[in-house]
């Protein structure tokens, strides 16, 4: 009874034991050309389609192209592999109770896949209204970008100018500063006065602010230059072409003292020098009047004090002349003549000029102040 208990006993533990061994699955996978297919990976899935396993092809001079699962249990399984361009394979595998080896897969060209079709909207907007739509749609995007345009152009034309005014700043000082300030060195300064006195002259240039010694300078010139009024020069010769000197004006006379003994102490000498910078002012009827202030800054009276201007007509060299005399005090000579143009030491007196329309246009103009000195 004993011996039969244990030889039944012993028989379910070997079939148990049987029962709970794994298995090994093996084999190679070659793609759609009979190559074989390496680094793709092969998937080992249960009856529910959940993974167990996956391994990957090996890709070495041994066993290329193999896999292989091992600690498979007892079942039906399915091996799956999903290589995109290379191929797909689906193969059922049943273990019960031994090895499967030597499993030869073939990859086939994935299925295209199906093309989604749009349904119809349930509402189809007619065609008349749809392309009224799409219409508006374009006129809209092609106002925008023709206003984005416009915009850009804009932008383009004012930094363009911007670059025309610089060139032409350092091609022509005159169209910012009128003064042509020319010394005795032959030099010429462009620029504006800010501030003058008997000794010195503060000018603003393009460089900065300089100080001149007013005994280096040997005349003043205001230009006032208008484009419109400017006269053509042909382009071949504009680089080269220079306009003509302005005529050379005769120095103050002086009538009461030896010149020689003038120039041994000019502290005894009247000196008539402009106070500030001439004005320019313009009616309604289109009439010019120069005005401004002259200082007597010698030692001796000045009489008959006047401004000679010589305006300048065109490039081609024309001018025209017009004199004015300063308002001063009053002064009776000998011979019984009395004027109002007399300035005594440190006084000042004060001129304007009136340029008729009538006169013409000019492109710019000198001046010189010029006084007699009697006893």
């Amino acid at each position: 009874m004993k011996r039969t208990v244990f030889l039944l006993i012993t028989a379910c533990w070997f079939l148990a034991v049987s029962y709970a061994q794994d298995y090994v699955i093996s084999g190679s996978v070659v793609d759609v050309n009979g190559e074989k297919a390496t680094d793709v990976v092969v998937l080992l899935l249960n009856k529910e389609g959940a993974e167990v396993q996956r391994a990957v092809t090996k890709s070495g001079m041994f066993g290329k192209g193999s896999f292989e699962f091992e600690k498979v249990l007892p079942g039906e399984y399915t091996i799956q592999i999903d290589a995109a361009e290379a191929g797909v394979a689906s193969v059922p595998v049943t273990v019960i109770k031994t090895d499967v080896t030597d499993i030869n897969i073939k990859l086939s060209p994935k299925p295209a896949e199906p093309k989604v079709t749009e349904q119809a909207p349930e509402n189809p907007v007619p065609q008349e209204e749809q392309v009224t739509k799409d219409k508006d749609y374009i006129i809209n995007e092609l106002s925008f970008e023709v206003k984005k345009m416009a915009s850009e152009i804009k932008n383009l034309n004012s930094e363009l100018e911007d670059l025309k005014a610089l060139s032409k700043m350092w091609v022509n000082p005159l169209s910012i500063y009128s003064k042509e300030i020319i010394l005795k060195n032959g030099s010429t300064v462009f620029g504006k006065i800010v501030f003058q006195d008997e000794k010195s002259l503060k000018v603003e240039t393009l460089v900065g602010y300089l100080i001149i010694d007013r005994d280096n300078v040997v005349r003043i010139v205001d230009n006032v230059v208008t484009e419109e009024q400017q006269e053509y020069v042909p382009e071949q010769i504009r680089d080269s072409y220079s306009p003509p000197p302005m005529p050379k004006l005769a120095e103050p006379k002086y009538t009461s003292t030896n010149p020689a003994e003038r120039q041994a102490d000019k502290k005894i000498s009247a000196n008539c020098v402009l106070v500030g910078n001439i004005k320019e002012n313009k009616d309604k009827q289109g009439n010019i009047i120069f005005s401004g202030e002259v200082k007597n800054i010698g030692g001796r009276r000045a009489d008959f004090v006047k401004i000679d201007f010589v305006f300048r007509k065109n490039w081609s060299g024309e001018t025209k002349t017009l004199t004015t005399f300063v308002r001063g005090t009053y002064q009776t000579f000998e011979s019984g003549i009395t004027t109002d143009a007399s300035l005594l030491p440190g006084a000042v007196g004060t001129f304007e000029l009136y340029v008729p329309h009538s006169f013409g246009n000019f492109i710019g103009y000198s001046y010189v102040i010029d006084w007699e000195e009697y006893e």
